[in-house]
């Protein structure tokens, strides 16, 4: 058989779906993630690098690209109310309280890994970091309700580091992640402060409920909340949006929670003898 290229064309267009059609005005992901890079040089110039752009810059890049790929995004979703411009503003002016935060996650990485021999190796070696340095340009974004970029930047941190992060997730100062690989914490959850996170560690929704159609109903609370100064142990799970880690409280490893936990308790996996 022989098929032009015209031939193959008209083939793979014949294949679609009518939801896609929005497919080719999308953000693009290359970009997105070049502001985020960006943005990292900006907060830690003596860390990160980019196209060997200063810090100047590349906070001048990254208005740039921000401001065009938001504007992507509210053409796909015909928002014409919100400038783009004015978004990107407001999200650069939140940049000195997302290095506030940062400069918090490597304090308590610091201290929690007897390892690391300096701070500047947290930036520079830590996946956990590298993760949490994501979530948090990106969680600011999708405070100011910008469309898709903010998960293009932290399923860009899912790919690089194993973890997932949803942007929408609201976790406290002093985040901690130790190894990393294998954490997910969903859209609703709620972490307070110094929370620290073993690998394989999931805080996510039990089942989804179904409407009369059989679509799985979207949006609501579904992820834990979890308190201050929680440990949770290498691959414990812990589901449900009802479900509340109280403070001061450790889980151990290989948990699963599905019920509340009060404050300052130790919970932990424990075999039976026969």
């Amino acid at each position: 058989m022989n098929y032009t290229h015209d031939d193959i064309h008209r083939m793979i267009d014949e294949e679609y779906d009518p939801e896609l059609i929005i497919a080719e005005r999308m953000p693009d992901r290359t970009r997105s993630v070049s502001a985020l890079k960006a943005a990292q040089v900006v907060m830690f110039p003596q860390f990160f690098s980019y196209l060997e752009m200063t810090a100047d810059e590349c906070l001048e890049a990254l208005a740039g690209w921000l401001k065009q790929e938001i504007s992507v995004g509210l053409q796909v979703l015909k928002d014409h109310t919100r400038d783009p411009e004015e978004l990107t503003e407001q999200f650069l002016l939140r940049l000195p309280k997302i290095k506030s935060l940062l400069l918090t996650d490597i304090q308590a990485i610091y201290d929690g890994d007897p390892a690391a021999k300096t701070k500047g190796e947290v930036i520079i070696c830590y996946p956990g970091f590298y993760a949490i340095s994501i979530y948090r340009i990106a969680h600011e974004l999708y405070q100011l309700n910008v469309p898709f970029i903010p998960r293009i930047m932290t399923e860009y941190a899912h790919e690089k580091t194993g973890i997932d992060i949803n942007p929408g997730a609201a976790i406290g100062h002093h985040f901690c992640i130790d190894h990393g690989t294998g954490i997910v914490v969903g859209e609703t959850a709620v972490l307070g402060d110094h929370v620290k996170l073993y690998q394989g560690v999931t805080i996510g929704a039990k089942s989804f409920e179904l409407d009369e159609n059989g679509h799985p109903v979207k949006g609501g609370k579904r992820h834990p909340d979890i308190g201050n100064h929680v440990v949770i142990y290498a691959n414990a799970t812990i589901l449900g949006g009802t479900t509340k880690i109280g403070d001061n409280c450790v889980i151990g490893g290989n948990v699963w929670l599905t019920h509340s936990v009060p404050e300052g308790e130790t919970v932990y996996y424990r075999s039976v003898e026969q």
